[in-house]
């Protein structure tokens, strides 16, 4: 995937795409922090942070780049995980994180040096709560790669986000991908592509599959060069989401094949990987938060690729109010039935595992539908009914009613065979 480097000695240019994707960056790093120190016995915590295309820290704007984000983030996480700890009556965590920085260009290294040393000094001075580590490397990511595992396995880190923001201008091999995944417990990937660069790609790959998944948006896989006549179109959108999710999906438990939205054509794909359920949870709500900066085409309740395009039922869905009225409106129906595909009963633990890979919905909106869903009920631990949404733990259970509005399409079909031997 080659395009063009940023000129960061003289002044990189912060596009929009990039502002957005900061953004959605910037507030997952502070929720990651907040959701995985929680535990009251806690008093360390410790992860590892990677940015394969680091820059030069600082857009011509003034704007940080990634490296700063997360160092920022860092401090601010710090301050108030520890801040609510103390309200709490619970004694303050150490957080140790080592932070790798790589870059292939030399300059950017050495700009990026005179931005990070006087937030990392401060840091030291002002924070002793937060342990901070930084690593410089300068190499291509796939050379550099090999280097950054040596690290982590030096520190033994189990809790590991990767960014791998390519921007179109440089290459992640999907093998690197799965790799990182599989190697640690508790990794995390954001990971940044254009989308004509996968397309030429898997047209050398898999030009057959290729060809079947463009037809229904008029093009074939010899019409690449077409795609900016289609990009505005929803359709295409959906047609994308597909390609991206095919091509990744057997990268990780949890993989968003979200756009980041722009109206004028959907070209840059920012991907989150993650390994456990809570993440690509924290992950939707955090989308939920920045509404209109990734967009999906197609369903908004569960089975969200599932859609026909020939029967026109897909819909754009910008992760804003519209597209969470709609999202509850599908789980109302989609829930029971994927409880019942399973029998009567199912952990709400195995739901969530069942559902975020599937779903773009907040956590409150599946919640709520799954409260006020007049064929199901949920039952605590102790054998009670749960009646307020947001009291649902993972260790609940989610049984269908005896007494429902619908009838199992299995067992009418089952009747009906019965009925006319």
């Amino acid at each position: 995937m080659v395009g063009k480097n940023y000129e960061w000695a003289d002044g990189a240019v912060l596009e929009d795409h990039s502002h957005r994707k900061h953004k959605i960056l910037r507030e997952y790093v502070f929720q990651y922090m907040d959701v995985r120190c929680r535990l009251p016995q806690q008093e360390r915590f410790r992860l590892a942070i990677v940015d394969g295309f680091a820059g030069g820290g600082r857009y011509q704007c003034g704007t940080p780049g990634s490296p700063l984000i997360f160092i920022e983030e860092l401090k601010r996480a710090t301050e108030a995980v520890n801040t609510r700890r103390a309200v709490q009556g619970l004694g303050t965590i150490e957080i140790e994180c080592l932070l790798i920085l790589n870059d292939a260009s030399r300059d950017a290294i050495e700009l990026l040096k005179t931005h990070v040393g006087p937030m990392q000094a401060e840091v030291a001075r002002t924070l002793p709560k937060l342990h901070l580590e930084i690593q410089y490397l300068n190499d291509p990511f796939e050379g550099a790669y090999p280097k950054i595992k040596a690290l982590l396995a030096q520190g033994r880190y189990h809790n590991v986000l990767f960014n791998l923001d390519q921007c179109g201008h440089s290459h992640v091999d999907r093998d690197t991908i799965l790799d990182i995944m599989r190697t640690y417990q508790a990794a995390e990937i954001f990971y940044t592509f254009v989308i004509t660069s996968l397309l030429a790609f898997l047209k050398k790959a898999n030009p057959k599959q290729l060809r079947s998944q463009l037809e229904h948006v008029g093009l074939r896989d010899t019409d690449l060069d077409a795609l900016d006549g289609v990009m505005s179109r929803k359709e295409w959108l959906g047609a994308a989401e597909r390609i991206v999710f095919d091509a990744f999906r057997l990268c990780a438990p949890f993989v968003s094949p979200f756009s980041i939205n722009n109206p004028d054509g959907w070209r840059y794909w920012l991907i989150h990987f993650a390994n456990r359920t809570r993440a690509r949870q924290v992950y939707n709500d955090i989308l939920h938060n920045n509404s209109s900066a990734q967009a999906h085409f197609g369903r908004s309740g569960l089975n969200m690729l599932s859609y026909d395009p020939s029967h026109d039922d897909g819909r754009l869905y910008l992760f804003d109010v519209s597209g969470r009225s709609a999202a509850k409106t599908q789980l109302l129906e989609d829930i029971p039935r994927l409880v019942m595909e399973s029998g009567d009963v199912m952990s709400v633990e195995d739901f969530y595992r069942s559902i975020y890979n599937i779903t773009p919905a907040h956590t409150d909106d599946v919640h709520s539908a799954i409260i006020e869903n007049p064929d199901i009920e949920v039952i605590t631990p102790a054998g009670g009914e749960r009646r307020k949404a947001n009291t649902i733990p993972p260790a609940d259970v989610i049984k269908i009613k005896t007494q429902r509005s619908f009838f199992p399409v299995f067992l009418s079909a089952s009747k009906s065979r019965s009925q006319t031997v």
